[in-house]
């Protein structure tokens, strides 16, 4: 990972927001802006605090012994993330299964797995790669499949200006990427597959 060279005075979220705005031409003082670097500032650390999460606190050992060995699934999983490019939101669903291998996970700690890499500043492909890849590592399982559909922001309020456009991306681990039967359970399951 790069490192930033970062100057002696640290700058505030708060204080780069309060000059956007004045770059912006707006009067950062007047009524309705007036605590605008404020919420700013605590609503990007709230939509970036993934980065002070750790995938093994989140699971926190709720990983437990069960002679199962069927597909596991939980589909429509909120997502919301910032795109890196610009800074925008995108948002959708996420779906998620994995085929045990003697251990299964507490159903909740995966969408907080989830919410771990959605809240980073993400591109949709990495974020699909880093929930299989952090699932396969922690539960061991014999596959992990990730699809996420999103609306990204970047590209329906800006540039291209395509509202209605859904990007959609997929990990396939393991036996999800080796048996095509258990990659098709798993998109007809959560419903992508005719």
């Amino acid at each position: 990972m790069e490192t930033v060279a970062m100057s002696s005075k640290r700058i505030s979220i708060e204080d780069l927001t309060h000059d956007l705005l004045v770059a912006l031409g707006e009067n950062p003082a007047r009524e309705g802006l007036a605590r605008t670097p404020e919420r700013v500032e605590a609503s990007l650390r709230f939509l970036t605090h993934g980065y002070k999460q750790d995938v093994r606190s989140v699971v926190n050992g709720a990983i437990f012994e069960e002679n199962y060995d069927e597909m596991v699934v939980l589909k429509d999983i909120d997502l919301f993330s910032l795109c890196e490019h610009h800074l925008l939101p995108f948002y959708g669903r996420c779906h998620v299964a994995y085929l045990p291998d003697g251990k299964i996970i507490g159903l909740s700690k995966i969408p907080r797995l989830v919410d771990v890499f959605a809240k980073r500043l993400q591109v949709q492909e990495r974020l699909t790669n880093e929930i299989a890849n952090s699932l396969m590592e922690i539960l061991e399982p014999r596959g992990v499949g990730v699809v996420i559909e999103a609306l990204h922001l970047c590209m329906a309020m800006r540039g291209v200006q395509k509202q209605s456009t859904v990007c959609t991306t997929s990990a396939m681990l393991g036996a999800f990427r080796r048996d095509e039967r258990s990659r098709s359970e798993f998109l007809h399951l959560i419903g992508r597959q005719r």
